[in-house]
Order: C-alpha cells, then sequence, then structure tokens
C-alpha cells in the first residue's frame, strides 16, 4: 500500500476553543498548585492547539463544503398530523 500523503481531518472551532481555554486555566490555576499536573496540561493543550491550527492550515475545504451540504439535505422533513 502506497503512502499517499498526509491528511488532517478537519476539527471544529470549539476544539480550538477548548485548548485556549484549558491552557489559560491550567496556566493560572493548576500550575501554581501544582508544577508537574500544572506542565502536563499545559503541554496537552499546546498539543491541541496546534493541531487546531494545523487542521485550519491544511484541511481540505471542498470535503467540508460537500459534507455541510450533505448534512442539510439529509434531514427529514417533519410528518404533518392529519386533520380531521
Amino acid at each position: 500500500m502506497a503512502w499517499t500523503g498526509w491528511k488532517p481531518a478537519p476539527l471544529p472551532s470549539s476544539f480550538m476553543l477548548t485548548a485556549i481555554l484549558g491552557f489559560v486555566i491550567s496556566a493560572m490555576w493548576v500550575f501554581p498548585q501544582s508544577i508537574n499536573w500544572g506542565f502536563t496540561f499545559l503541554v496537552f493543550f499546546t498539543i491541541m492547539f496546534i493541531a487546531s491550527v494545523l487542521s485550519m492550515a491544511h484541511a481540505p475545504v471542498d470535503e467540508i463544503v460537500k459534507r455541510d451540504r450533505l448534512k442539510g439535505l439529509r434531514k427529514k422533513p417533519k410528518k404533518r398530523r392529519k386533520r380531521r
């Protein structure tokens, strides 16, 4: 099987928001209480942030737009009530 290249997954914007908030909370609250846990969380949320930036920069936009359009088409119509 030939390697075709690296394709990042399109991540939601809430992923980046979680990374930013997690980093800030870890830096201001966890790190002063426990250096080991604080450092671990800072590294973890930094990696999350880098992944979200790479996803924004390199994710295939055509697939995202296609997926969103299909999601809108898959909605089932509401059932109508029978009038008596």
